[in-house]
């Protein structure tokens, strides 16, 4: 019997992912028409340079552990005061700059000081479009009524509320919120599912995970045995990571854990 929902926030509630596209067109664009370079090619540089001087951090080893990914970087502020937290914060500055001026730099472009502009737009283009699918709202308010709904995810807990805050409907439907960032472990840790279950007072076969990424969300509730749903919207090819179920639209969860409690 089905007591409970473990939701993934990004990309699979959150469309996280048009989000991150949209604010790198936004302030890729100032680059065009400032000198000309073609914006996909500056993106792709400045994904380039983030990720490369993200991983050169001594900090970085931490990130994998809770799952802040380099692009989070380009916009999270990290207020947090414990684990590597202050650490990332202090860098975070110098972080945001100089990815984007060391992509001016692959272009021959020696620009600090626009550099600089376009590290401080991204975080407000960011901020400024938040996406939603469609779907997500109708779904937790019919499953709301029925389920103890949990949301799980990764990330600094302060970008994570970040994030909630500019879609401030979805976190009503939840009884808690946790945040790798403050458990200290991330998916797909065993423990993070397995403290989980302890704040729904519930047992994995009470509960099923639903959430868009084989590597975090499905991996890491298979280690415990806790059935699990992946949303697949965009046709994704499986590795060697088995979900339970596959569907492509949230509101396909229905009849899955209708199924499941008959």
């Amino acid at each position: 019997m089905i007591k409970g929902i473990i939701f993934d926030l990004d990309d699979t509630l959150l469309w996280d992912q048009k989000s991150v596209e949209v604010a790198f067109a936004n302030t890729c664009k100032l680059a065009t028409e400032k000198y000309g370079i073609n914006p996909l090619d500056f993106e792709k540089a400045v994904r380039d340079s983030a990720r490369n001087l993200y991983e050169s951090y001594d900090t970085y080893e931490f990130t994998k552990l809770i799952g802040i990914n380099p692009f989070e970087g380009l916009w999270g502020n990290f207020l947090e005061e414990h684990d590597q937290f202050p650490k990332m914060r202090a860098n975070s500055s110098s972080y945001r700059k100089n990815a984007w001026t060391l992509a001016l730099k692959s272009f021959g472009i020696e620009d600090q000081e626009f550099g600089q502009l376009l590290a401080d737009t991204f975080p407000e283009e960011r901020k400024g479009n938040p996406f939603v699918y469609d779907e997500t709202f109708a779904v937790l308010n019919q499953l709301n009524e029925k389920y103890k709904l949990l949301l799980l995810t990764n990330g600094s807990p302060d970008l994570q509320h970040t994030k909630l805050s500019i879609t401030p409907e979805i976190k009503e439907y939840f009884d808690q919120i946790l945040i790798s960032g403050d458990f200290g472990k991330g998916k797909p840790d065993p423990s993070i599912f397995e403290h989980a279950l302890s704040l729904m007072e519930l047992s994995k076969d009470e509960v099923i995970m639903v959430g868009d990424n084989l590597m975090t969300d499905i991996l890491g509730s298979n280690r415990i045995g806790m059935k699990n749903v992946w949303i697949n919207r965009h046709k994704k090819e499986r590795n060697e990571v088995v979900p339970s179920y596959e569907i492509t639209h949230l509101e396909e969860l229905y009849p899955i854990v209708e199924s499941l409690n008959k």
